[in-house]
């Protein structure tokens, strides 16, 4: 608890010990009313100071003002005890909401723990100065020490250690680092010192971008926020003049029409029992705690959200369109297969390497990294690169092409047919053909699964998305069974395919696009809602991207579903209860059925079990 809870909970707990020692005095008349006032302003001073303040400023309608007006009149009515009563449980309620807010703030306060109080530059001088994070430009060389969080994003020069990355994906388990690889802002460094070289300024870096998601994540209200702020608007002056209503129109009736006598006190003492009753806290404060709940235990799973509106259409997903590279496949090409034909493999691999030697394609770059030798260039000459097609050399005094289908059929040669996962890099010597390498891209380990994942969740269509040739994408398609594979798409075609599938479904059904590279920051904002890959990410991705997976994991879609969907449910249980009950206590009040201790049941009460209810969206470790 903070100093000004202990502060509430100690005013608490005098005002009940003093009402019980005064109901159990002898005492009578005004001794007895001074007694009661003791408690009465110990816990309630703070909420007829803000109720006063209220109507001085000219916002008279709200809670603060139901329960200064109710537990007043009850007091000049003559029940001492229902007055203080309902301002004691009030104010427990209260507490109990502040205390759970505080618990919910928690997640959101552990993310803040990333943000690193300095950096370490190295100087000119070949020393080392401690400076402030938003000093170091990019490209300069910093050193983390073991025990140090990651302050900028960058490349890691020197060193071999080990990143705690918890407080960015929400896993456990540790991430292995070395030379050349690249290091987030935000992680832990664990056993060594590492040096790394800026990419990001500060303000870029994964850790700037990752608070500022998350600040501005409340200024997004779902429409069931944005409703019970437009009711408690209406509502609150509404059933303030159906109490005045009822405490002179009941009276009036009497006299006017029954002839009997008015009864002011007993019908004041209903108008009061109503305003009680019509409390709107339960709605106003639990919708809104559910709502940073769910976003709180989502990101505690490296799922940020940037509002609870996503968060609210995340759980009505019924179309889940995907990227393939970077997204569902690791993005890294590797040699998986080399298939040759009248020769050895290593002499295949040695000739495609030597090929494409002089080619800067990630293909090019992937079979000589297979081959793994050095290359004698002074072996190669009247190399030719063709757009499209592949590449042709000459190679100790031979003709080299290797390429796609494309560049053997231009030299007339007839290739085997593929079904192959992969890239088919055919090679022929001499316009005889000497094989294939199949150059892959493997599947994310979380990908497997994810889509039936999905449908068990209520998804209806499954699209993968790709710009690559229809072999390797319909490999990836079957294996992951999706229901529609698209490919050879570019950038713009991809926001055709989306528009398509949104001018076909039903208002209420939202459409999910994931993606990482910058040509899906065109798809990410157009889609209802985008989820974009955080770590590995283009900056234009996550910029545009609604949610933001912090670690690549493709089993976090799926678990931000089950975490929007079970945060909803959360919502309209609190809004079914709440209203069911007060309208309930409401017409018994009215009737004279319900008395106070009913009216701090139907306002105190349903709060603190909606509250409670609301506490539920923070625990998604089971989900």
């Amino acid at each position: 608890m903070s100093k000004k809870q202990k502060i509430v909970l100690a005013r608490i707990l005098l005002a009940a010990v003093l009402m019980i020692v005064i109901l159990l005095s002898p005492v009578k008349g005004n001794l007895r009313f001074a007694l009661f006032m003791i408690p009465y302003l110990v816990v309630g001073y703070d909420i007829l100071r803000k109720a006063f303040l209220g109507v001085v400023h000219g916002q008279v309608f709200d809670e603060n003002f139901l329960m200064a007006v109710a537990t007043v009149g009850a007091i000049l009515l003559g029940e001492y005890p229902e007055g203080v009563s309902v301002m004691l449980f009030y104010q427990i309620g209260e507490l109990f909401q502040s205390v759970a807010v505080d618990r919910s703030r928690k997640n959101i306060a552990d993310l803040m723990d990333i943000v690193p109080e300095y950096a370490n530059l190295e100087t000119g001088k070949g020393g080392i100065e401690k400076v402030d994070p938003d000093e170091v430009e990019a490209g300069s060389v910093i050193v983390i020490k073991p025990g140090e969080k990651v302050p900028i994003d960058g490349i890691v020069l020197e060193g071999t250690s080990v990143l705690n990355t918890s407080a960015l994906t929400g896993e456990s388990m540790p991430r292995d680092i070395g030379p050349g690889e690249t290091i987030i802002s935000g992680c832990i460094n664990m056993t060594a010192l590492l040096r790394v070289k800026t990419t990001k300024e500060f303000e870029d870096s994964t850790v700037a971008k990752i608070l500022e998601l998350v600040e501005n994540s409340a200024m997004k209200k779902a429409r069931s926020e944005n409703f019970i702020t437009r009711f408690a608007r209406y509502y609150t002056p509404a059933v303030c003049l159906a109490a005045l209503c009822l405490a002179l129109g009941g009276p009036l009736i009497r006299m006017a029409f029954l002839h009997q006598a008015p009864m002011w006190t007993d019908w004041i003492t209903r108008a009061l029992t109503f305003l009680v009753i019509s409390c709107p806290c339960a709605l106003v404060i639990s919708i809104p705690l559910t709502f940073f709940g769910g976003i709180g235990g989502a990101s505690a799973r490296g799922i940020l959200v940037k509002g609870s509106n996503y968060l609210e259409k995340l759980a009505r997903a019924k179309y889940f369109v995907l990227d393939k590279t970077g997204t569902l496949t690791k993005g890294v090409f590797t040699v998986t297969k080399i298939q040759p034909v009248g020769m050895s493999e290593e002499e295949l691999l040695e000739i495609a390497a030597y090929a494409e030697y002089f080619s800067n394609h990630p293909i090019s770059q992937c079979i000589r990294e297979a081959y793994g030798r050095e290359i004698d260039a002074s072996r190669l000459s009247d190399e030719r690169e063709i757009s499209g097609h592949g590449v042709e050399v000459q190679y100790q005094l031979k003709t080299i092409a290797a390429g796609n289908s494309k560049l053997m059929h231009k030299w007339r040669i007839a290739v085997p047919e593929s079904s192959e996962n992969g890239t088919v890099i055919h090679v022929a010597v001499d316009g005889k053909y000497a094989g294939y390498i199949l150059i892959s891209d493997t599947l994310k380990e979380g990908a497997r699964g994810m889509l039936e994942e999905l449908k068990r969740l209520g998804i209806k269509r499954s699209v993968i998305l790709t710009g690559d040739a229809r072999g390797p994408a319909m490999a990836v398609g079957r294996e992951l069974k999706a229901d529609d594979v698209k490919y050879d798409l570019l950038p713009e075609n991809k926001v055709d395919q989306v528009e398509r599938m949104m001018a076909n479904k039903y208002p209420d059904e939202e459409l999910v696009f994931v993606g990482d590279g910058i040509n899906d920051a065109p798809v990410l904002m157009r889609a209802d809602v985008g989820i974009a890959m955080g770590a590995m990410g283009s900056d234009a991705a996550i910029e545009a991207a609604d949610v933001v997976l912090m670690d690549d994991d493709p089993v976090k879609i799926p678990l931000a579903i089950r975490i929007a969907q079970k945060t909803m449910k959360i919502v309209y249980q609190n809004i079914t209860l709440a209203l069911a009950v007060k309208l309930i206590c409401l017409i018994l009040g009215a009737l004279g059925i319900a008395g106070m201790w009913m009216a701090i049941f139907a306002d105190v009460g349903i709060m603190v079990i909606c509250v409670i209810n609301a506490m539920r969206a923070l625990n998604t470790k089971k989900l």
